[in-house]
């Protein structure tokens, strides 16, 4: 199969930079990096692509018992990176992705040797010792809900997941994003999304890691970011003065900056 058709691969900036890998999150494809890619493209290649089962990736690819893990995500990122022929990646993971990258590090360090994790959350449910920000019960009601209405779902929370409530047209976005990617395909995703548990993946991370958090953030709150900073050794926390899930699109000058700043020591 052609992988770059596959996974909507796409290409841009300095064709000699250093590379960047861009992964978006759940019921998001590559466009919600659009904010950020013409800052990073003027000192880096940037490398977009959608998940199978997101945005414009081709759906004949779909393969429910794949996508039912995170390690088939990260099969896909893994894939992208061999049809580039790409090494020596930094990749840029948004919400789940975060612990995609995790897991493709891991496979393959020789592609894949500085990881930067936006709004990461490494386990979505409550534990002894650990706040994740929801109880089993709440992600029970959270799938029970997207699996019986998905579009009433995506309008009631994508606004909530973006934040930001004075500039409504984020959340509408978000909401547009939702509701653009098949219901049957998003609920999978979900499934894998909010019911993995990848903390013990975080301690094998050996490759420099950003982990970038929002001062208030109701699916990845701040415990959450405290976290993945203590579970990998000498990764660096930065908080970012914005709110919300998807700072990428709500504060894009800060997320360069701290990206870039984060590379240039790196």
């Amino acid at each position: 199969m052609d992988i770059r058709r596959r996974n909507n691969v796409t290409v841009t900036g300095r064709v000699d930079g250093p590379v960047l890998l861009l992964a978006h999150g759940f019921g998001c494809d590559q466009n919600m990096w659009r904010l950020v890619v013409p800052a990073l493209a003027e000192s880096y290649r940037v490398v977009l692509f959608d998940y199978v089962g997101s945005g414009r990736a081709d759906p004949s690819a779909w393969d429910e018992q794949r996508y039912s893990s995170l390690e088939g995500y990260a099969q896909d990122v893994l894939e992208v990176c061999v049809e580039l022929d790409l090494r020596e990646v930094t990749f840029v993971g948004h919400s789940v992705s975060a612990m995609v990258g995790v897991l493709a590090a891991a496979k393959a360090p020789q592609r894949l040797s500085r990881l930067v994790m936006v709004a990461p959350s490494p386990c979505y449910i409550d534990d002894d010792g650990y706040r994740g920000g929801f109880s089993a019960e709440d992600i029970d009601e959270l799938l029970e809900s997207l699996e019986s209405n998905y579009l009433g779902w995506s309008a009631a929370m994508a606004p909530i997941i973006m934040g930001n409530t004075d500039r409504p047209e984020l959340g509408q976005e978000l909401t547009t994003s939702f509701c653009a990617t098949d219901p049957d395909m998003a609920r999978v995703f979900a499934r894998t999304t909010f019911l993995s548990d990848s903390r013990q993946d975080l301690m094998t991370v050996t490759v420099p890691t950003l982990v970038l958090e929002c001062r208030q953030d109701v699916i990845a709150p701040r415990e959450v970011g405290a976290y993945v900073r203590d579970t990998i050794p000498g990764s660096r926390l930065v908080t970012l003065a914005a709110t919300g899930h998807c700072p990428q699109l709500s504060a894009p000058q800060a997320t360069v900056e701290a990206i870039t700043d984060f590379l240039r020591v790196a």
